[in-house]
Formats: C-alpha cells, structure tokens, sequence
C-alpha cells in the first residue's frame, strides 16, 4: 500500500511538471499569435496542447493556478461590476486639433519647464478603444478596471483575463526581476476584421449591429457574462505605466514589450514639435491600411522627470496631448432604399445615395442596418443626409440634415412581402431584422450558394456572386449539388466565360469533393452553424450520418454547441429537401464523413495512450506526436497505468523503466511507423 502511495505521488509530480510545461509552451505560442501576429504552430497544433493541459488539469483541479491558459475562459457570470479605485487616477487627455494648437502645447510645456529645457517627444496613434488599467502582483494579473471617472473604476477582470493579447503572467527578460507590483495603462479594441464578421453574425441572427469597432470593443468588455466577451476576439494595447515609471517614457514601452504586451509598431521619439506635427501627417496617410481603427495621435513629453514637473490640471496631464483627426463626413440625397434578403432570409435595407466622394473613394451606397435604425434617425427617401465609414470601413447614414427638408420627402415603407418571392415577413421575438418566412425563398438560395462556394466553406475558386447569378438565371444551378453537374459546355454559355476560365472552374469544383465534413457542414449554411461549431460537429460525430441520428440533447451537451445550436442543426436536418440535398451531394462524390477519424478508427493506436521518450531514429518528436495525434490517439507526457504504448528511442530513461515496471508496451520507431500504416 505504501509502494502505492509513492507511486501515486511520483505520477502526480511528473503530471503536474508536464502541466508546467505545457502551460510555459502555450504561454509562449500565445504571445507569439496574439502579441507578435507571427505564430510557430497550427491551431490544430495549439489546440492539442490545450487539451492535453485541460486533462491533467482535470485530474489535479486543486493544483491549477489561476493564470493557466486553460483559465481565461468560463469564468462565473458576473451579477454587476463592482467598482474599484485605481492606483494612481487614470487621466484623460486633452485635445488638438490643428497644428496650431500642437504648437501651442508645446509652447506651454517649454514655459512649464526651466528655461532652455530641451524637449522630446513620443508619438503613439491613438486607438480607439476603450481605455483600461491592468494591475499585477508579483507578476500576476489580479485585477483590471475601466477608467470610469478616472479615479474608479468598473472591476473588469473576469472578462480581461479573456483577451489573449493580455499576459495572465509577465514574461520577465532573462536577468531581470519580477515586479512586486505594476500598474499597465493601454486600450481594449477590436480589430476591425473582427468586428465586420461579428456584424455579419448579429445580421444573421436578427441582432442590431454595432455602430463602429469603438462601440464593438465597449460593449463586448462590459459583457456580464466573460464567455460572450471570449468570442469577440478583442485585443489588447498597451501604452504606459501607472507607477514605476523608468526615465523615459518610451524606456517604459520598452520595458511594457519585454514583459510580453503588444506595444503599437507605429510609436517613434521624435527632436521637437515640427517632427511631431510631420509623424502625424505621414500617420494620417497610413493609418486607414491598419488593422484597427485610429482616431488621431497622441504626443507625450519623453522625460519622465518633466513629467513630474508640469503635472496635471484636472483630469488632463500637463506632458500630453490628443490630436484629433477630422471625422470624414460628405453630405449627400438619399435617393432611394434596397432591401437585400441574406442566405438566412433576413431583409437588410441599403440607402442608394447620389455619387458623393468619402475617404478616398466614391460612395453611393451605405448600409441602414434594420428598420429600427430607419425608425430611430428619421429617414426619408429624398432626404440630404450626412454619411461617414463607421470604423472607416463600411460606409452608413450618420443623420439627416432636418434644415434641408423641402416637403417632397418621402416615408420609408417598410417591406410586409419579401421582395424576392413575395412571401411575408416577420420580425420574430426580440430579433431587430425582419425576416422571410419562406423556406425556398430564390434569394435564399443565390445566397447560399454564394456562401457555399465561398473560400472558408467549400472554396470553389472562380464562382463568384456574377457567376452564381448566372448559373441561377440560366436555370443550370438550383443548389449546391447542381454545381457538381456542370460541364464545360454549360459554363461556356455564360458571359465573359472563356475556354479557360470553364476549365479552371470545372477543375476547382472537382478539388471541392475533398474538402473535409467541416467544410461542407459549414458550407451547407445551417443557421447558427459557423466553422468552429462545424468543425467540432465534424470531430464529434465523424460522419453525416451519424449527425443526423443525433438527438437535440445529445448535440446540446456538446461543448460549445448549446440548445439554441442544436435546435438548429437538428432541425434543418429533418427537411427533406435538406435530406435530399445531402444524398444528392453524396452521389456527387463528396466527403460525407470526417476523414481523420474515419481513416483513424481501425488504425491499432486509434483511441490509445502513447508516451514517447529518448531520440527517434529518423523523427522528431513533435512530428512523431502529430503523426500520433492524425490517427486519433492521445500523447500524454508521463507513464501510468492507463499508458497503452510507450515509443523508446536512443538514451530514454526513466519513463522507459517505469513502462517496464507497470508492464507497459515498448515499441521503437520503426514498429511504430509500421503500425501506423494498418
């Protein structure tokens, strides 16, 4: 019983030492993907170590600290924020507006300081985002705070902890010293591809969209709940120091990089004010190629201890300053409104407007969101309105200019038929769209088919929407499987369609059949079924067969599926023309089943526990484990009894004798490559 006792204990510590490393190496590929954007390894990859992580973490639960990677997501919902006061008040900025008033502030910060004060300068864009404090213990992330007032703030942490981009555990360079306590200033933002695929996935459900990535990042980091905050891929800035501040500012940047923030790659000292005033122009030029919104640029004196001398008046430091850019607005007639149906039915109103010049670009369109939005700004057809680029991407109708009215303005009738199929419409519950209630609406087709050939479905290239309408319109497609019964013949009747256009078209439609089941899930556009929920209904079930015998509470028991999911997915697998689809893209010849597990269940490792140890002959071991992995087994780092297969290469020590102790199979490289083939 004692020899037990031992054993046990010495297979916990080797678990828990693997956990340590597990949880050191996604640290590490976290920073590099979130922070650096230059990741080393797959998702796939990723994903495998988390879940190793997860299971150790799950058989030792007391032993998991609070900053594991496993631990930014599923935090308790939260009843309120409590407020909480920040260490050192979080001071908003005052503005510029022209180089005049740059001038001006560094006329005042000159006469601030002792005469002859040389003064330089640093200039970071202002993100626009959502301002938060980030306060770590010993190198810990204890708690995070919206600015508020300025002195207190909104407790945020459990959502914080969500954002990747944010160390739960500072990196500390090789020879220096953790911090007993660091208060990190920067901005919660919203990349703005982000926050277009999170438009696209509130239209589709009916859900207002937000306004812009600003009101995006705001309303996703004040979530009650820090799993919805989770899957808005925010991210993180950061640009000061509330204490311990090093000599310059920029010496703080730095430091801030070094201990594994993102830090803006656009931050430069510049001598004096004239070089700031010409960063702001050559900025102002480049700014709209990022990948996050700015709203101007932010100068601050360099030398902390001129900091220390200017102070602050009110809310506003002496030392810095905000320069706003202008917002692009352009005055233009709303001359009439389209509505388009989506492949899920819902009707989005688009404002036709007369051609106007926006940001670069020429404008005659702009979105109108939902008949609230129509409702609450007053919008008439033949009304001047006011258009911007919300986020400086999409362009939309900001106000009416009510002083323009003439009287011959027109109200917008909203739409009680699909103008597609002539069915009604409804707005169902809460939802804020309205929607076609017709199942076989035309419109819901051209817009599936469109989103079936797209690239993360089916990626069927040279099938683009121009394409897809004429296939439709010369009745040579009515959905998705029609597409695998064209010839080349049939494509050479359509407009601008050569020889070898047709060719590279057939071909790309032929490559499609072996895309994987996730794909197809994904492609076949099933209402609340993005790539992930596709790719995990792929990896549950294996096969579509085996996903249309699943019962609504076995799916919703899924991970990350839910009721709402399953009801879907249940449901439009028991239409019949949806049934009829599935044998029809099946006789087609594609894939119908999840091809790793379905090559993978008769493999002799399928399902199995496999240790490896010392030097293969011919692999690495990341690569043996991959390879480990693809035929669905499990790669665990320790030897215990449920240990099925221990892989021993040259030099392999302990773990070697403790599989020969516990009567676990040994097996070199070359029996393991050998079985990997059966």
């Amino acid at each position: 019983m004692m020899f037990n006792l031992f054993e046990n204990e010495e297979l916990k510590n080797e678990a828990l030492a693997e956990a340590e490393r597990l949880r050191k190496e996604l640290r590490h590929h976290e920073y590099l993907y979130y922070v650096k954007d230059a990741p080393e390894i797959t998702d796939a990859e990723y994903d495998r170590l988390m879940v190793r992580l997860r299971e150790i973490e799950a058989e030792y639960p007391e032993d998991v600290p609070a900053d594991s990677p496993t631990q930014r997501v599923g935090g308790k919902v939260s009843p309120e924020f409590t407020e909480v006061k920040h260490l050192t008040p979080l001071l908003s900025l005052g503005n510029a507006f022209s180089a005049e008033e740059l001038r001006a502030f560094d006329e005042r910060v000159r006469n601030g300081l002792p005469a002859g004060s040389s003064v330089e300068y640093v200039m970071e864009p202002k993100i626009d985002g959502l301002a938060c404090s980030l306060v770590y213990e010993n190198g810990k992330l204890v708690r995070a705070a919206t600015r508020g007032d300025g002195v207190v703030g909104e407790n945020v942490t459990a959502n914080v902890r969500t954002i990747r981009a944010i160390p739960l555990t500072l990196t500390v360079p090789e020879g220096g010293e953790v911090p007993e306590l660091l208060d990190v200033r920067g901005e919660v933002y919203m990349p703005r591809h982000e926050f277009m695929r999170l438009n696209e996935e509130r239209a589709e459900k009916g859900e207002a969209e937000f306004a812009n990535p600003r009101n995006a990042a705001a309303g996703s980091l004040r979530q009650l709940d820090p799993q919805v905050t989770a899957k808005r891929s925010l991210s993180f800035f950061a640009y000061n120091v509330g204490n311990g501040a090093l000599e310059k500012h920029s010496d703080s940047l730095a430091m801030l990089k070094g201990y594994g923030f993102k830090v803006s790659e656009n931050y430069k000292v510049v001598p004096d004010i004239e070089a700031a005033i010409k960063f702001i122009e050559e900025f102002d030029a480049k700014r709209s190629s990022l990948a996050y919104d700015t709203d101007g640029a932010v100068i601050k004196v360099n030398a902390v201890y001129q900091q220390r001398i200017l102070g602050a008046t009110g809310k506003d430091p002496r030392w810095a300053i905000a320069f706003k850019f202008p917002p692009e607005q352009a005055e233009t007639t709303l001359e009439d409104i389209v509505w388009r149906v989506g492949r899920t039915g819902v009707l989005t109103p688009t404002a036709v407007l007369t051609p106007v010049k926006l940001s670069g670009s020429v404008v005659s369109r702009a979105t109108l969101h939902n008949e609230d939005f129509i409702r609450e700004k007053g919008i008439c057809i033949g009304d001047r309105v006011i258009i911007n680029k919300a986020g400086e991407i999409i362009p939309e109708v900001l106000r009416v200019v009510e002083g323009k009215r003439t009287g011959e303005e027109v109200p917008v009738v909203i739409p009680i038929e699909c103008p597609e199929c002539g069915w009604k419409v409804e707005r169902q519950g809460s939802e804020a769209a309205i929607r076609c209630t017709n199942p076989h609406c035309p419109a819901l087709g051209r817009e599936g088919l469109i989103h079936f050939v797209s690239r993360d479905a089916m990626n069927i290239e040279g099938c683009g929407p121009s394409v897809i309408n004429q296939l439709i319109d010369s009745e040579l497609v009515r959905d998705a499987a029609d597409l695998y019964s064209l010839n080349k013949e049939d494509l050479l009747k359509l407009e601008r369609m050569g020889e070898k256009s047709a060719d590279n078209l057939l071909k790309a439609i032929e490559a499609s059949k072996e895309n994987e089941l996730d794909k197809l899930l994904f492609g076949l556009g099933i209402r609340h079924v993005g790539a992930k929920v596709a790719r995990i209904l792929a990896e549950e079930f294996g096969t579509v067969e085996k996903l249309m015998a699943a019962e609504h509470e076995q799916l919703a028991a899924i991970r990350d599926i839910g009721g709402k999911i399953a009801e879907s997915v249940v449901t439009w697998l028991s239409v019949p023309s949806n049934i009829d689809l599935l044998e029809r893209l099946a006789k087609a010849g594609l894939k119908m089943e999840f091809a790793t597990r379905a090559t993978s269940e008769g493999n002799p490792f399928f399902g199995k526990t496999l240790v490896f140890t010392g030097t293969l002959p011919t692999l690495g071991r990341a690569e043996a484990q991959t390879m480990a992995q693809d035929v669905g087994a499990k790669v665990s780092g320790s030897v215990s009894k449920k240990t099925d297969y221990v892989i021993a290469g040259a030099e392999a020590g302990s773990k070697l004798e403790k599989a020969t102790k516990l009567g676990v199979t040994v097996i070199d490289e070359a029996t393991f490559l050998q079985m990997l083939k059966e």
